[in-house]
């Protein structure tokens, strides 16, 4: 037996080196081999062919098909990846079709009974690759029809959430051709797609004529808009198909950063391919009761799906009710906070109660409904107690070490003090107002205990100042005064100016700042086209959807003051109903979400600049609705074989020239 490769004497002959010995031969040969692979790098390069189609049955894009079992063979093994997500079956199927990838091949079996003089797509997105290396295919769509013929046009555009416009991955986009506004309700879409990570969507198959398009987060498979919950959208205008022919420009690249060339590419462009979809999610208005919870011992809270005008009675069954409680509620009335007020009932571990409340019935009629609940702490009072003990001990030991120190002992524990939170800094914008909130609710504040002076020419005086309740935000409070820039102020509060309703009092407070000057800031005015009719609510962004100043306008000139150096975004709504917050849409009611825009560009603001921008929000383009920087759903990294062997050949110094490598 032999071990090793195998060489010819007609090859040494070739190479004229007949007349030397065999292993010297063998060895001039092997570094000829060695020296003509110079500038591959370890492990060779990544093929970067895609699996290539030889043939399928049927045979795409065949008419008159009878059998519903689908079978595409490739010229190499492939894998399909997630096709229960990625690959779409048009018309719709109600039992999920069976797809299988085996070996160099792929089956497809559609166990809905196939309709008559239909065209069929299966579109398979960019679900099949090669087995290697991972090549994908492309955007594939096998088609068929049962009929004589194939429906060739198609319908193209994106869906975006309608509050943030992100780009909406994996929801449904399907076609009508009943015109009827309750067909969405009632029968499946005739013809879908879903979305890719851009919010792209193609329908393909698609006969001539006129549609309605929906887009809808199928909860439950049916392809019909039945659950509140899922997610919608819907456009009562009327869409026609048509096609014409093309050019396209096609970018050859050289390598990770030149272009080679650019051709340019006949094709057929068919429309409509910018159709643009606001999605959203009906406000579930069915109220019923979700849960109680007792994560502290002095408080818990009762939550329901929706609010209601009127808050639920409550009555104690092992304890009495009457006086035993401060409520809170949310803006909406869903979620009930009681806070305990006796000691006592505190430490009682479980509370009964009977809560009497309006529930939805069946008809979607708001009914009395009473429910008997038992309320537990989840801090029993017996670890209360352990806690307490231990911290007592701990006190203890203190004193007793301070002691043996020689050091102050104190004669008592100290009792716990209410610490309330204040937003105040060192320096203070002069449109900001100062915040107090409190950890527990409060008896009324003391405002004679609380003092703000104001430093002109060396000297504090006395400013003046209103201290009130924060609309919508409980235990919280609002400093307000005429905050006027470069001047120093001090904020002055007296001990006991609030005490909880558990008697504990604050600590006094001294604190000074100052209020920038006008120098600091820039300010920036947006006029918007064709808006003076529509009461706009504009913010100011910085980084990932965070707003740092909001201002409304009905004149569409948006106008932010005092705005801090810094890079910017920025987003408006119209508020249709002026209640200066952001409405989603209802279908059966007509009803579209309140228009959102995001201005195209970053703004950059600097220390006295003033600055006055042109915004036309009918000129953005429906895949650019809001900026990349600031994007959460960011599109997929379709990574190719080929940049990967740039990229490899780059860090190898190398020119990369597929099947001709040189240094």
């Amino acid at each position: 037996m032999r071990n090793g490769p195998t060489f010819p004497l007609s090859a040494l002959r070739n190479t004229g080196l007949h007349a030397l010995p065999l292993m010297v031969g063998v060895a001039v040969i092997c570094m000829l081999w060695a020296c003509a692979k110079m500038g591959s790098p370890d492990g060779g390069w990544f093929d970067e062919e895609p699996p290539r189609i030889l043939g399928s049955t049927p045979e795409d894009k065949g008419v008159n098909v009878k059998s519903n079992k689908i079978t595409i063979f490739f010229n190499e093994y492939i894998k399909i990846d997630n096709p229960t997500e990625k690959v779409v079956v048009s018309p719709p199927q109600m039992e999920m079709p069976e797809i299988e990838g085996m070996g160099k091949r792929i089956t497809v079996e559609l166990m809905d009974t196939l309709k008559k003089n239909t065209t069929y797509t299966i579109d398979f997105s960019d679900a099949i690759s090669d087995n290697n290396e991972g090549n994908p295919l492309g955007n594939y769509t096998f088609s068929f029809s049962t009929g004589d013929h194939i429906d060739t046009m198609e319908v193209a555009g994106y869906v975006v959430e309608a509050e943030t416009l992100e780009p909406i991955k994996g929801i449904l986009v399907g076609l009508y051709a009943n015109m009827a506004d309750s067909i969405f309700r009632k029968e499946p879409m005739l013809r879908v797609s879903r979305t890719d990570s851009r919010g792209h969507f193609v329908i393909k198959g698609v006969a001539q004529g006129s549609y309605r398009i929906y887009a809808l987060q199928d909860a439950d498979g049916d392809y019909v808009f039945n659950q509140k919950s899922e997610m919608i959208a819907f456009n009562h205008d009327t869409i026609t198909t048509s096609c014409k022919p093309d050019i396209r420009q096609d970018t050859i690249w050289s390598d990770s950063l030149h272009i080679s060339t650019i051709e340019r590419v006949p094709y057929t462009h068919f429309l409509p391919d910018e159709l643009l979809l606001r999605a959203f999610t009906e406000i579930n208005t069915d109220r019923y009761l979700v849960k109680n919870e007792r994560k502290t011992a002095g408080k818990f809270e009762i939550f329901f799906s929706y609010g209601d005008s009127i808050l639920p009675v409550l009555r104690g069954l092992n304890f009495d009710e009457k006086d035993a409680f401060v409520v809170e509620y949310t803006e909406n009335k869903d979620t009930i906070s009681y806070w305990i007020r006796d000691s006592l009932l505190i430490n009682q571990d479980s509370l009964n109660v009977e809560l009497t409340y309006n529930a939805t019935d069946s008809m979607g009629q708001l009914v009395s409904k009473t429910d008997t609940l038992m309320i537990l702490s989840k801090e029993p009072y017996e670890k209360r107690m352990k806690q307490q003990e231990k911290e007592f001990n701990d006190w203890k030991k203190k004193q007793a070490k301070a002691e043996k120190r020689g050091d102050p002992v104190e004669k008592e524990m100290k009792r716990p003090q209410l610490e309330p939170k204040y937003t105040l800094n060192s320096e203070m914008d002069p449109d900001k107002n100062i915040f107090i909130t409190m950890p527990v609710p409060i008896e009324k504040p003391d405002t004679s205990k609380i003092h703000l002076y104001s430093k002109h020419d060396s000297l504090w005086y006395k400013a003046p100042m209103l201290f009130r309740e924060a609309a919508n935000q409980p235990r919280t409070y609002e400093l307000l005064a005429e905050w006027r820039p470069d001047v120093e102020y001090s904020l002055e509060i007296d001990s006991a100016a609030f005490c909880d309703i558990y008697g504990r009092v604050s600590n006094a407070l001294k604190k000074g700042f100052k209020v920038r000057s006008t120098d600091s800031y820039s300010t920036l005015l947006v006029n918007v086209i064709g808006a003076k009719n529509k009461h706009i609510v504009a913010q100011l962004i910085s980084g990932k959807d965070k707003v740092t100043k909001e201002t409304v306008t009905d004149n569409g000139v948006i106008e932010f003051f005092y705005v801090m150096p810094g890079t910017y975004y920025i987003r408006m709504f119209y508020d249709d109903n002026k209640n200066g917050k952001w409405d989603t849409g209802n279908f059966d009611e007509n009803l579209q979400p309140e228009m959102v825009f995001f201005y195209p560009d970053k703004v950059e603001c600097k220390e006295k600049w003033d600055i006055t921008l042109s915004w036309d929000t009918m000129k953005q383009n429906p895949d650019r609705m809001k900026p990349e920087a600031i994007k959460q759903q960011k599109a997929d990294q379709q990574k190719t074989i080929k940049r990967r062997n740039l990229e490899r050949a780059a860090k190898l110094g190398i020119e990369y020239v597929k099947d001709n490598m040189t240094k």
